[in-house]
């Protein structure tokens, strides 16, 4: 075969690197994970080191960490864009629909009146009904009827007597439905 084009004895794969000298599938792989795990995890810390120079929170305090003083829009409140702020959102939303499913019941059951739960004034303006009247028509809705009253009182759509309502003893209590 000499002087022709033939192939030589040590088969080469398409990188040029001969085949005997190439790893198993197995260790390739294995290979490859490992140094991909090496870059996340760099990654991971890279990105972790720079949201603590941030967090005024952290052991690592430096003097570029601005941490928010009383009164400026974001004290108090979770970062825009973090998991945080999102669960806050969802919570604001849910609580909404809380409060939506609280009138609701409160329109369906109450009686028109006045402010004052005496039933002189029929106009529809309020709708009122007794705490325990509610209470057992609420309470196949929801478990949270006394906290989410107190929100509802707290955002100006419902008005009752006292601090707060129990069972029982406040269940002849009016409670009227402003808007």
């Amino acid at each position: 075969m000499i002087g022709t084009n033939s192939q030589s004895n040590i088969m080469e794969t398409e990188e040029g690197i001969p085949a005997s000298a190439k790893f198993g599938n197995d260790t390739a792989a294995c290979i490859v994970s490992v140094k991909g795990l090496k870059e996340n995890w760099q990654k991971w810390c890279d990105e972790h080191q720079e949201y603590q120079k941030h967090n005024p929170f952290s052991q690592d305090i430096r003097p570029s960490v601005m941490v928010p003083q009383r009164g400026h829009d974001d004290y108090g409140r979770p970062l825009q864009g973090s998991m945080t702020a999102q669960r806050g959102k969802d919570a604001y939303t849910h609580i909404s629909k809380e409060l939506e499913e609280l009138c609701g019941a409160m329109r369906n059951i109450g009686h028109p009146g006045d402010k004052e739960g005496d039933g002189r004034s029929s106009d529809g303006r309020f709708v009122t009904v007794e705490f325990g009247e509610l209470f057992e028509h609420y309470v196949t809705i929801s478990n949270k009827l006394v906290g989410i009253l107190l929100r509802a009182r707290k955002q100006g759509l419902v008005d009752f007597e006292g601090e707060m309502l129990w069972q029982g003893r406040d269940d002849h209590a009016v409670i009227t439905l402003l808007q």
